[in-house]
């Protein structure tokens, strides 16, 4: 890592040579040279990742209801805290219709139960570990107090688990297993997690963040929706009730017996972490779920819809656009970024959406026919990967609704003349332990040591430099994109976000102030194989 403590015109990276990854079934160096050849790779992006193909027979898209996550009720409200308690245990879940599958879930459903609160009011969740491994609830997009962060490390160990001091059965490899953190802090069986939720109203979403096992544990479930609200953003009149959908997209891969397919190294996930070489590059599913269903279908009146769109897949990009009948596309009017309203609103045709991001949008199907079909499709699928979910237009309906041209005033305004330093990263794969790994700046993660430290209340520009794709996610901050490869941001890059995007070959400028708690968190890849092969990073706010 380069710092420039000095460097306040924000001048573009003078790099002259770059080498890409071409990942698809094994890691393969591609040469390309200067700025360029980063732009061509951008434009023609190679595929980060293989894709497992499922043995089990699959259902026809767009027949299959889209299912709605479960709210959670809390359990209690006193002392102007909202208290909530979710078991983690496994279940037999139905998603492909008349199968059941084993998954590892949070109450025994997958997504699990969306929690709703308000802005500035606390909630206390009680998470109890049922599960046969050790676990790390992150809520993504959070402004959290580092010991409810979900640091990796920081583990709920289950009955008769060893402590971290100990290796676990079988252990060896890059593992909180056997690599000891001597700041962990470790439950047994039960943890609270404490989130404040001072912040502006998004969605956000929880997750497994085991080191080493993030990937394999949410594939096989361990993931669901946090909905943050306010007054300010009710009174805009968006739309709301039946026509706001929430929408977690991911990608899986099922067993002859219907179990999911993942191609870990140890599948009981106590050992040894990684997946086999083909997927080195990050897991791909041939299935796409749409809040637990495959290519699921939802009737809509003829009217304007609020969509909450999350990508929850492992290492999948999608590029989604929704399309009538015929061919016409809808307008996709972006409201909202990872971390909440834009100041106004964006219209895309396409969304490009990686792994963690989060997009708000609104589509209007008034100009639809009764029972016409509005399909949501990704772009850069093919084959049954192409049909991410559709919308049967079922009835005429009056809607109100605006999308009012001024959406927020309170989106921060840093200028670069405020950052303390130029921080320039690198994210590229390279050699861990003899082995292949993904790294930050030549190294793979180690939790006893300190990468970034950064002072409460800094404002700092980082330079991201990538390899093939890796979407970038910040703990605890949010922050605006200010470029990508020198030149300005891309139109989904606007508003606040907590994840960017890096393309293969791509650099991109993100300006932010570290504010909030102090404590240790992270910054890492959020491709999850990359994630758990090393790519991911210490963050020390002082």
């Amino acid at each position: 890592m380069r710092e420039h403590a000095d460097d306040r015109a924000g001048r573009p990276m003078g790099v002259t040579r770059r080498r890409a990854l071409n990942i698809g079934g094994s890691l393969a160096l591609l040469a390309a040279t200067g700025l360029a050849a980063s732009a061509a790779l951008s434009r023609h992006p190679p595929a980060t990742g293989a894709e497992l193909r499922s043995a089990v027979p699959l259902p026809p898209a767009f027949r299959v209801p889209l299912p709605l996550p479960p709210v959670l009720a809390p359990v209690a409200t006193s002392g102007g805290v909202d208290r909530y308690e979710i078991t983690q245990r496994a279940a037999d879940v139905e998603i492909l219709p008349g199968v059941r599958t084993p998954m590892w879930t949070y109450d025994g459903v997958f997504p699990g139960p969306t929690i709703e609160s308000r802005r500035g009011r606390p909630v206390a969740v009680t998470h109890r570990n049922e599960l046969p491994v050790p676990t790390a609830v992150h809520l993504h997009g959070g402004r959290t107090p580092a010991e409810s962060d979900g640091y990796p490390t920081d583990l709920v160990l289950p009955e008769g688990w060893p402590d971290a001091a100990r290796p676990a059965p079988g252990g060896h490899g890059h593992g909180a297993h056997t690599m000891h953190d001597p700041r962990a802090v470790e439950t047994r069986l039960t943890r609270d997690y404490t989130f404040p939720l001072d912040q502006r109203p998004a969605l956000l979403w929880y997750h497994d963040h085991r080191m080493d096992f993030t990937g394999p544990a949410v594939w096989r479930g361990l993931a669901g929706l946090h909905i943050v609200r306010d007054d300010a953003e009710e009174a805009l009149g968006l739309p709301s009730g039946p026509r706001e959908l929430p929408l977690m997209i991911a990608d899986r891969a099922f067993t002859e017996d219907g179990g999911l397919d993942y191609p870990a190294l140890d599948p009981t996930l106590r050992g040894r972490p990684g997946v086999r070489e083909p997927y080195l590059g990050g897991v791909l599913g041939d299935v796409i779920l749409v809040n637990g269903a495959p290519w699921p279908v939802h009737e809509v009146d003829a009217a304007r819809y609020r969509l909450r769109i999350l990508n929850a897949s492992n290492a999948r990009h999608y590029d989604l656009e929704a399309v009538v009948d015929g061919g016409r596309r809808l307008d996709l009017v972006q409201v909202g970024a990872d971390q909440g309203l834009l100041a106004a609103p964006v219209t895309h045709r396409s969304l490009p959406i990686a792994p963690a991001e989060r997009y708000d949008v609104v589509v209007d199907f008034s100009e639809v026919p009764v029972g016409g079909l509005v399909r949501v499709v990704d772009r850069t699928g093919s084959g049954r990967t192409r049909d991410v979910l559709a919308f049967r237009v079922a009835r005429r309906a009056a809607d109100d609704s605006p999308v009012p041209d001024v959406l927020a005033d309170d989106l921060p305004t840093w200028r670069r003349s405020e950052a303390v330093r130029v921080r320039e990263l690198s994210f590229r794969a390279g050699r861990m332990r003899g082995g292949h790994g993904w790294l930050i700046d030549g190294l793979p993660f180690d939790p006893a040591r300190s990468d970034v430290t950064v002072g409460l209340g800094d404002v700092e520009v980082w330079r991201l430099v990538a390899d093939v794709h890796h979407p970038v996610h910040l703990h605890l901050v949010g922050f605006r994109v200010l470029s990508r490869g020198g030149g300005p941001p891309l139109p989904h890059d606007a508003g606040l976000k907590d994840t960017v995007s890096l393309r293969p070959a791509e650099s991109a400028e993100i300006i932010t102030r570290f504010d909030g708690y102090r404590g240790r968190y992270l910054f890492h890849c959020h491709n999850a194989e990359h994630e758990d092969m090393g790519m991911m990073a210490n963050l020390e706010v002082t």
